[in-house]
């Protein structure tokens, strides 16, 4: 927008994109032969009789001759600028925020009281009661350990904030990860202005300048840090896991007490009770009838020595994932300390963290979905069935298939000492139901048998497999009545 007298010329550029708000004043402007156009023709060569800085708001208005102003609403993505006959909202910038048609121009004005008394009866309540400060304001605070001090202490160092902003200096500065220009001197400052004019325009010709760097570092250590929260599942969960297990022996203990107890113990019971070796309590140990009691014992030292095997599995990922972790946050204060676009994508590329999730998302040959803590795995396609059944399953794993029809292969991931509870084997059939020919039928008849008994034939087409037992439910497809 240009302004202009007998003597000089004045610019306001306004970016309202919805990324990036903000002002700026060029010294000059060059208009595009193309995709260039003139909007608001009504103010064209109007007299601007003063400017209104509505109150507590982030919005100013050039009220112009003719009962015409011109609102410049600066509401991060949703900014826009607003033309208005008599007080009424005529057009606006950017259509798509119909919303903005019924502003009410009276109601941007907003009285906020500062005094001490209204601090003290608010005081667990500061950023909502004083919005208008927003959040650099109350994170300058937190900084100066404003939550540890006493009320008095707190009211006097709010009121020097607030005094310190009515002549305030002009800082540049990286904060969280991007480029804010801020009225405290907050993050890594990058330059001091005392003029707000030539702060602004140094701000916003940098941040356009610096778009690709800020986006891709924010990118960067959003995905690392998505990462880490990832990890922290992991650990938590497999520590849980681990500790279980390590406290639970009954395994050994029953293969002990049946090898110690041999002559009391018949062929043909599917449970015997015998008395705890330490505490001479009865301990009830259900066995396969058709294997003798040394049998059923081999078979449960053989689970216990599964269980040693499954610990010292558990302990390497929870090693090795510790080890990335510390990784990650190298990594990430590394991209934090980057100066350039350069040298941040040499940090990047040289980790190779942040592309891991996307990566390892790309060659996955299934979906993933969970219900009630099961992990569900669906195969996207034909190859991707044949993956996904015979390289990453495991025996324990109960496989689904609707009957008779193409479609994907699923699994329910096994947990170790838990039967997979029939809500969730219901779950994972409607889901091989959904993902097959019969996706739209009101019911679909779906195979399920532990992967055991699943193979494969040399020869057979892709995704084509063998079911040697099985066992038949009926369920409507997932989407169907739900």
């Amino acid at each position: 927008m240009e302004l202009s007298s007998t003597h000089e010329t004045f610019f306001i550029k306004a970016n309202v994109s919805t990324n990036w708000s903000c002002l700026s004043f060029p010294s000059g402007f060059h208009r595009a032969r193309k995709n260039s156009i003139d909007l608001f023709d009504e103010i064209i060569l109007q007299k601007i009789k003063s400017v209104r800085q509505f109150e507590n708001e982030r919005a100013f208005a050039l009220e112009l001759e003719n009962d015409l102003s011109l609102i410049f609403k600066m509401h991060g993505n949703k900014s826009n600028v607003l033309l208005l006959k008599q007080n009424k909202i005529q057009q606006i910038f950017k259509n798509q925020l119909k919303t903005d048609f019924e502003i009410d121009i009276d109601r941007l004005d907003t009285t906020i009281e500062f005094g001490k008394g209204n601090f003290e009866k608010n005081i667990s309540r500061l950023r909502p009661v004083y919005f208008t400060l927003g959040s650099v304001v109350f994170d300058f605070l937190e900084e100066q350990n404003f939550d540890l001090l006493s009320s008095d202490e707190k009211w006097g160092v709010f009121n020097k904030t607030i005094e310190r902003l009515k002549q305030p200096a002009y800082f540049v500065t990286e904060y969280g990860e991007r480029l804010i220009l801020s009225l405290l001197p907050l993050g890594k400052i990058s330059k001091e202005f005392a003029d707000p004019i030539t702060a602004l325009n140094f701000f916003a010709d940098k941040t356009v300048r610096d778009h690709a760097f800020y986006t891709e570092k924010r990118q960067a250590i959003s995905k690392l840090e998505a990462q880490l929260k990832n990890s922290k599942n992991y650990l938590d969960k497999n520590k849980r896991k681990l500790q279980e297990i390590e406290n639970d022996h009954h395994y050994q203990l029953w293969a002990d007490l049946l090898m110690a107890n041999l002559h009391f113990v018949k062929q043909g019971k599917d449970e015997v009770v015998l008395n705890n070796f330490y505490d001479e309590k009865p301990i009830a140990i259900k066995l396969k009838k058709e294997l003798s009691p040394q049998k059923n014992a081999e078979v449960f030292y053989r689970k216990a020595k599964n269980r040693q095997i499954e610990i010292e599995k558990l302990k390497e990922g929870i090693s090795r994932k510790q080890t990335q972790e510390v990784k990650w946050h190298s990594t990430i204060e590394s991209i934090r300390q980057a100066q350039d676009l350069k040298h941040l994508r040499e940090i990047v590329n040289l980790s190779g963290v942040a592309k891991t999730a996307d990566a390892k998302e790309a060659v996955l040959p299934y979906r993933e979905f969970e219900f009630k803590s099961y992990k569900i795995w669906v195969g996207k396609n034909a190859e991707a069935n044949d993956k996904l059944t015979l390289k990453y399953s495991f025996k324990e794993d109960l496989w689904l298939h609707a009957k008779d029809v193409a479609g994907s292969h699923v699994l329910i991931k096994h947990q170790s000492g838990k039967k997979i509870p029939k809500e969730v084997v219901e779950y994972a059939a409607r889901l091989a139901a959904f993902y097959s020919k019969r996706k739209n039928e009101s019911l679909c008849p779906v195979a399920y048998t532990p992967k055991k008994f699943v193979r494969k034939r040399k020869g057979d087409p892709a995704g084509a497999v063998v079911v040697e037992r099985e066992e038949v439910i009926l369920v409507e497809p997932l989407g169907v009545n739900s």
